[in-house]
C-alpha cells in the first residue's frame, strides 16, 4: 500500500441504523437552483407582455355598425363579433373574436347578448361579419 487513503478505500459504505437513505430525487433536489427573488419573474414577464390600444370608430363606422346589429337581430343570424376585451392588469387590451347569434340587445347595459349568454359591450364592438349558419353557405 502506497496511497494516503488505502487503508479504506475498499470499506463498506457507512449506513444509519436511525436515519434511512435519502432517495435520489430529494438528493439532487438539494442541488437545485433557488429564486432569490420570489416573484421577479412573473413581474418581468408581465411587463413584458404586450397589449393592444382601444380604437375609435368614426360616427359613419359607429352608424354602420349599429345596421349590422340591427339586422342580425331581425333575422336570428349568426355573426363574428370582433371586439375590445380591456386587460384586467394593465392598459389596453386584445381585440377578440366571438361567433354566436344576438338573443337581445340590452340598451339599460349597452351590451348584446349572445345566446350562449356571452355579454359584449355595444362601446367595445369594432366590427361584425356575419357568417353561415352551419351546413349552409353565404
Amino acid at each position: 500500500m502506497s496511497g494516503t487513503y488505502d487503508d479504506i478505500i475498499n470499506l463498506p459504505h457507512p449506513t444509519s441504523a436511525k436515519h434511512p437513505r435519502m432517495p435520489l430525487a430529494d438528493r439532487a433536489a438539494i442541488f437545485s437552483p433557488f429564486a432569490a427573488l420570489v416573484g421577479h419573474g412573473a413581474a418581468i414577464e408581465e411587463t413584458a407582455r404586450l397589449t393592444d390600444q382601444r380604437i375609435e370608430l368614426t360616427e359613419e363606422e359607429k352608424t354602420l355598425l349599429d345596421e349590422k346589429l340591427r339586422l342580425l337581430l331581425e333575422t336570428g343570424g349568426v355573426g363574428a363579433f370582433t371586439w375590445f376585451l380591456p386587460d384586467e392588469r394593465k392598459d389596453g387590451g386584445a381585440y377578440v373574436t366571438t361567433v354566436g347569434t344576438i338573443k337581445k340587445i340590452d340598451p339599460l347595459e349597452g351590451q348584446v347578448i349572445l345566446t350562449d349568454r356571452t355579454a359584449i359591450p355595444v362601446e367595445d364592438i369594432l366590427e361584425i361579419e356575419a357568417q353561415a349558419p352551419p351546413g349552409q353557405g353565404l
